[in-house]
C-alpha cells in the first residue's frame, strides 16, 4: 500500500512539473503603441502584452514573447518560429485561407491625422495627391487603396516611421487605428503640433471581425484553449484591469 501510494505521489508530481513546463510562444510586433512597444529601458510592453499574460495565466501555460517586423509575422507561424502571433492582427477572409484565428480580442476604426490647421478633411477629394502615410500589408493599406484611390500613397514597415516622415513633412497625413495615434504620436510632445482630422473610418468586408489571436490551421486545440480563456478573463475581470490600463472605453466593442 506504501508503495502503491509513493507511486501516485511520484505520478501527480510528474503531472504537475510537466503542466508548469508547458510554454507556448507568442509572436508580436513591438513598434505600435499602445498595443506593443517598447519603454525607455527596453522593456516590452502595451495591451497585447499585458493581455498576451492575463489569456496565459487563464490557460494555466507559460507563455514567452518573441519580437518580429509585421511583413514577417506569418511567415513566422507557419515556420513555427512560435505558436501564436497576437499582435493587433485583424481576422479578414485573406487571411483565413492560410492561417486561422481565435477571438477576436478586440475592434476598432481607423481615423486620418495630419498638421493642424492643414484644412485637410477625410474624403476621397480633399486627399486627392496628398501623401499619405500608412502602415504596410495592413487592412489600413488595403481600406485606402479602395476607397482613397487618388491619393498618393506611402506604405512602411512600420508605425513609428510614419511619426517620422509626417513630423519631417514628408508626408501631408497618415491613416491608422486612432488609439495607437493618440497614444504613440499625438499624446507625445513629437505630436503636439498634429490631430486628426474626419470621422471614423470602417469597411466590415476589410477590416473584418477584428483582431484576433492567429493560429495554424492545425492547431485546432490551441484555438479552443484561447477562446476559453479569453471567455474566461471577460467575466473574471482580468480583461478589464488590462483595458483599463489603457483606454477610458471598452476596447472589446462587441
Amino acid at each position: 500500500m506504501i508503495s502503491r501510494a509513493l507511486a501516485i505521489a511520484t505520478l501527480a508530481l510528474s503531472l504537475v512539473g510537466n503542466a508548469a513546463a508547458e510554454k507556448v510562444l507568442i509572436g508580436t510586433e513591438a513598434a505600435y503603441e499602445p498595443f506593443a512597444y517598447k519603454t525607455a529601458d527596453g522593456k516590452l510592453t502595451g495591451f497585447d502584452i499585458d493581455f498576451t499574460y492575463a489569456l496565459c495565466q487563464a490557460m494555466g501555460v507559460e507563455c514567452e514573447i518573441i519580437e518580429q517586423d509585421w511583413d514577417g509575422l506569418i511567415p513566422g507561424l507557419l515556420s513555427k518560429k512560435y505558436d501564436v502571433i497576437i499582435a493587433s492582427m485583424s481576422i479578414t477572409e485573406e487571411r483565413m485561407k492560410i492561417i486561422d484565428f481565435a477571438g477576436p480580442y478586440y475592434r476598432e476604426p481607423a481615423r486620418f491625422y495630419g498638421p493642424k490647421g492643414s484644412g485637410l478633411e477625410d474624403t476621397p477629394a480633399s486627399l486627392t495627391g496628398k501623401k499619405v502615410g500608412v502602415l504596410r500589408a495592413t487592412i489600413l493599406e488595403k481600406y485606402l487603396r479602395k476607397h482613397f484611390p487618388d491619393v498618393d500613397l506611402r506604405t512602411y514597415p512600420s508605425q513609428e516611421e510614419v511619426y517620422l516622415d509626417l513630423s519631417a513633412r514628408r508626408l501631408d497625413a497618415g491613416f491608422a487605428a486612432g488609439s495607437a495615434v493618440q497614444f504613440g504620436f499625438l499624446g507625445k510632445d513629437a505630436g503636439k503640433d498634429f490631430e486628426f482630422f474626419g470621422d471614423s473610418h470602417y469597411d466590415g468586408e476589410i477590416f473584418g471581425l477584428g483582431s484576433g489571436m492567429a493560429v495554424r490551421k492545425e492547431d485546432t486545440q490551441l484555438k479552443d484553449r484561447m477562446n476559453a480563456a479569453l471567455k474566461t478573463i471577460r467575466e473574471n475581470g482580468a480583461y478589464k484591469a488590462v483595458n483599463d490600463k489603457y483606454f477610458s472605453f471598452d476596447i472589446y466593442g462587441m
